[in-house]
């Protein structure tokens, strides 16, 4: 019970965007996404592959939060599986991201549901971004959300009213699910959220979420909570699991690629807007971190 306070202050938001179908023993790329995105596997099996680190496994069931600005895409093997009710998504104003082999008929298909996932936390909106590395976890029998495949289907082959209500209820839910599972494991990816006991961390890191572009420095945030500043930066990193600018760092980035996708601002502007002393020193960075520079960022997402 020593997590309940973390998730009676909650807000968790999950938006569906597409179904991916992939059919036979072929690759889909999802690209990166400016926010965390949630991959529910409702059939099939095959892998979830990342620039960095090794293919995931998926089989249905299987939950993958991906965090924001990391490309990735979705392969099937192939095998065989239970017969699936022909999903509708144009009729519930999803992508329908289709792919398939030249042997797709005699082979079976994964199928995944995908969502754009905020969380809030007292009043910090987008905490979600401070997971950094997948999250994954397989919701099978005996769990309390092992029907969830088959509501899914259901709302997604047989669209009626509601349905869009009723799969984003069903998201929620297994957000809720994978986070407290991760908890109870003392998930090292999530150490945020037990820090939230320290206020001062929490402070530090209110901060940063709500005003990434101004000029932090870690005496300036060890000011802010009143410590020194190798006390505060050796407390930070015992709670978070990296420094302070370091997170920052990423922070920035990722509004960036938000102000990229939803604004015209110059990148020159972005680039001081978010904290970076020039446009150079901002490409370089981004380029590091997405594999694209700004403007091509800003071109293949509003493409997309």
């Amino acid at each position: 019970m020593k997590y309940d306070f973390v998730f009676d202050q909650l807000d968790i938001s999950a938006e569906p965007f597409a179904v991916c179908e992939i059919k036979g023993d072929c690759e889909v790329s999802l690209g990166q996404d400016v926010g965390a995105t949630l991959h529910y596997i409702l059939s099939g099996e095959g892998t979830l592959s990342l620039r960095s680190g090794p293919p995931i496994p998926i089989v249905p069931g299987t939950l993958v939060l991906v965090p924001s600005l990391q490309s990735h895409s979705l392969r099937s093997f192939g095998t065989s599986s239970r017969p699936l009710p022909q999903c509708n998504p144009a009729e519930l104003k999803l992508r329908h991201i289709l792919a398939f082999s030249d042997n797709s008929s005699d082979g079976g298909q994964v199928t995944a549901i995908c969502a754009r996932v905020k969380v809030g936390l007292r009043g910090a909106m987008d905490v979600i971004d401070l997971v950094r590395t997948p999250i994954v976890e397989v919701i099978g029998e005996g769990s309390v959300l092992s029907s969830a495949i088959d509501v899914l289907l259901s709302e997604l082959s047989n669209p009626a009213l509601g349905s869009k209500a009723m799969i984003r209820a069903v998201l929620i839910q297994c957000m809720i699910e994978m986070l407290r599972r991760r908890l109870k494991s003392e998930d090292g990816d999530l150490r945020w959220m037990a820090a939230l006991r320290d206020p001062m961390v929490w402070d530090a890191l209110r901060v940063m979420l709500d005003t990434p572009g101004d000029p932090h420095t870690v005496e300036s945030l060890a000011a802010r909570v009143g410590m020194s500043r190798s006390a505060f930066a050796q407390r930070f990193t015992a709670a978070y699991g990296s420094g302070p600018i370091e997170l920052l760092r990423d922070l920035r980035l990722r509004h960036a690629a938000n102000l990229l996708t939803t604004t015209d601002l110059p990148v020159k502007r972005i680039a001081h807007q978010v904290g970076f002393n020039s446009r150079t020193a901002f490409s370089r960075v981004f380029e590091q971190r997405t594999g694209e520079s700004p403007n091509q960022f800003r071109k293949s997402h509003r493409a997309g």
